[in-house]
């Protein structure tokens, strides 16, 4: 059974992973990548949001290139 927090993690991780893909993958650069106005900016950059994207690199390496600077 799907619970209101099921729902609302599964938006989070969504959310967090279209956030560390675009515009440009990653965060940081020599300048910042994304603005960071708001606590949820912070989470869908850091915590929670930040391990989407790694769980997302540890089930196929290649995302490493859609997700972070490299």
């Amino acid at each position: 059974m799907t619970t209101p927090n099921d729902v609302k993690q599964a938006e989070l991780r969504r959310a967090a992973l279209e956030y560390h893909e675009f515009p440009t993958p990653g965060k940081v650069a020599i300048a910042p990548t994304k603005q960071l106005v708001n606590q949820r900016d912070l989470a869908l950059a850091y915590s929670p949001g930040v391990a989407a994207a790694c769980e997302e690199i540890v089930a196929d390496p290649a995302n490493v290139y859609k997700y972070t600077s490299r």
